[in-house]
């Protein structure tokens, strides 16, 4: 009796499907990315070396593919209607890499996972990447450090402290998904600059 009445119920469903009685579902969320910088100063210093881009290590409210957001100091909120495509450090790591690439002044880089045997190694540490809401617009706040680490003996020949903040067009997420990607830009120039200029 089981059986059958399963298969009844699914017969049913079928029937209403095909009469064009479909449930409403929820409305997708859009999924939101970064834009890498693809355009560089030709001045830009040649670097004949391997360089390792490791994925930010951030804290469990920003390791995510939530955006954030902070209506007051200590409280993180996330916004419902949109998401970042990757959590947010892999997203960055990957922009990052590609910013690099298209510089066109180093010999290789790529990421942790990949194999390669770098001579360099960037590792970073994401601090800030949310929208703050203080005034009539939202900003929005991200704050990278990174440790450039030659290998193998592991010292460190460069550290980077990058901060950047930029005011959206207005409350829209899609303007403040424009302020977070004009502040990642500005932040993944500086840093490819910053390492490919540090006297190795």
């Amino acid at each position: 009796m089981t059986t059958r009445r399963h298969f009844m119920l699914l017969g049913a469903g079928t029937a209403l499907g095909g009469c064009g009685v479909i449930p409403k579902v929820n409305d997708p969320v859009p999924l939101y990315t970064l834009s890498a910088v693809t355009q560089f100063d030709r001045s830009l210093p040649k670097a004949d070396w391997q360089l390792v881009v490791g994925t930010p290590v951030a804290s469990a409210d920003l390791d995510t593919t939530r955006i954030a957001l902070t209506r007051s100091p200590g409280v993180i909120e996330y916004f419902a209607k949109g998401a970042w495509a990757d959590n947010a450090p892999v997203l960055l790591q990957d922009k990052l890499i590609e910013s690099f690439e298209a510089s066109g002044a180093i010999v290789a880089v790529g990421r942790d996972a990949v194999g390669l045997r770098p001579d360099y190694v960037l590792q970073s540490e994401l601090r800030d990447f949310q929208a703050e809401f203080s005034g009539e617009a939202p900003t929005a706040h991200l704050r990278l450090t990174a440790k450039l680490v030659r290998m193998p003996d592991r010292r460190i020949v460069a550290n980077i402290a990058i901060e950047q903040k930029v005011a959206a067009a207005g409350n829209a997420l899609p303007e403040i998904v424009d302020a977070f990607d004009r502040a990642a830009g500005e932040a993944f120039q500086d840093v490819v600059v910053r390492v490919l200029t540090t006297q190795t």
